[in-house]
Parts: structure tokens; C-alpha cells; sequence
């Protein structure tokens, strides 16, 4: 049996705080630690070393943006949590630079109970949260607008071809199932194909290969089609 996923919940809402561990705990996953503030986030993360962090973006003193920042430099990559941002409308600018800082995805605060359980398990598991249709709004709007925002400055080069031609489909939304019907591969190759790219750029998840596939040219943020 697993260890229970193990989660800080960081959010200056007292009552969005508790909705979420009595959520998250009668459903067998065990809420560490609360935080009402961006710096007590960091701290809580130091301290008890969870497997995830919900962490609201507008927070006062540190925002969550500077937070998971904090929490993704300072700690040992294998030992990271993965961090979900907390926010209350998905075209938030701050989500398109905390995903650019590392974050995982992200969630509204309105979420229905199984949704809130189903998208921890998600990340637990290693994906995004996050729709690559989503992140093409988020990059469209703020990655050539917000000179504030983190970019992810990566150099395609150590791409093979084949991988280059995977990375642009997954930017354009595509499943592995997809990517691999219209490649003509089976879905464990195209999963070996996700995760070296991931490897090579250094990236945590398909929510940051998405931005760097548009940060760097070779989807156009504009029409979502292929460069070149």
C-alpha cells in the first residue's frame, strides 16, 4: 500500500483552508500543515517535506508566486513537492509565471470536492494539472506581454527530431493517445518520448514543456500552429 499523499494547504482564507483539509483527510489524504502566508508556506514545506502544495497566488506579506518560487529553488529536485496554485479565475497572470517558476498547475477555488481530490491524485501521480488548451490561452496572453513574468529559457537543440515533433503536439493539446494515433507510435513509446524531453529541458511536468514550446518558437502563440 502507498503512503498517504502527504499536502500543505497555504491560503490566507481561513475558510477555504479548512474546506480543503476536511476534504482532502476523509479522503485518506493527510494535510501536514497550514499556512496563511506565502513565507509560512516555505517554512511549512521546510519542516514537514510534503509530497504537494495547494498554495493560493494572492496572499498578503509573500505572495504565492514568490513562495513557490522559494520552495522549488531551495529545495533538492527528487525531494520537491509539486506545487498547485490556488486562484479564483483561470487567466490570472500569475499563473502563467508560477507555472513558468515550476508549479505544476493550477485550480479555482470553486472546485467540487471530487475534483479537488481527483486533481491532487493527478499530480501525485506525475501529470499536470493542467490543459495544454489552457496553457495556450495563459502563454497567448501574458508570454510576450509581461516582461515580470519567469520565462523558461531552454535551448531545443538536444531534441531529436522525433521528440521535437512531439513537443509540438503536445503544446497544441494533445493526449498521449493522440499524439499517439497521429504518429503512428504506441502510447508507452510516446510516454518514453514525454519524458526525455522532460529530462533534456529540465522541466518538472507537460504544464512547463508547453510554455517552453511556445516561449521558444516553436508553436506560435498566436494560431497554436507549428512553426516553420
Amino acid at each position: 500500500m502507498n503512503p498517504p499523499l502527504r499536502v500543505v494547504v497555504a491560503d490566507d482564507q481561513a475558510l477555504v483552508r479548512t474546506g480543503f483539509r476536511l476534504i482532502l483527510t476523509a479522503n485518506d489524504i493527510e494535510v501536514v500543515a497550514e499556512a496563511t502566508d506565502g513565507a509560512e508556506a516555505v517554512a511549512a514545506v521546510r519542516r514537514t517535506r510534503p509530497d504537494l502544495v495547494l498554495m493560493d497566488i494572492r496572499m498578503p506579506d509573500m505572495d504565492g508566486l514568490e513562495a513557490t518560487r522559494r520552495i522549488l529553488s531551495g529545495v533538492g529536485a527528487p525531494d520537491a513537492p509539486r506545487v498547485v496554485m490556488l486562484t479564483t479565475f483561470d487567466l490570472d497572470h500569475y499563473v502563467y509565471a508560477a507555472l513558468s517558476a515550476g508549479a505544476s498547475g493550477f485550480l479555482l477555488k470553486d472546485v467540487t470536492p471530487e475534483q479537488l481530490v481527483a486533481a491532487v491524485r493527478t499530480v501525485r501521480a506525475g501529470d499536470a494539472l493542467l490543459a495544454p488548451a489552457i496553457t495556450r490561452r495563459l502563454v497567448e496572453r501574458f508570454a510576450c506581454s509581461d516582461p515580470a513574468a519567469t520565462t523558461l529559457h531552454r535551448d531545443l537543440t538536444a531534441l531529436t527530431p522525433r521528440e521535437l515533433d512531439v513537443l509540438r503536439l503536445l503544446a497544441q493539446g494533445l493526449s498521449n493517445a493522440e499524439l499517439a494515433a497521429r504518429l503512428h507510435l504506441s502510447e508507452a513509446t510516446v510516454k518514453t518520448h514525454v519524458s526525455r524531453i522532460l529530462t533534456k529541458l529540465s522541466l518538472r511536468d507537460r504544464a512547463q514543456a508547453v510554455v517552453v514550446a511556445y516561449e521558444t518558437g516553436l508553436v506560435s502563440p498566436r494560431s497554436g500552429a507549428a512553426e516553420g
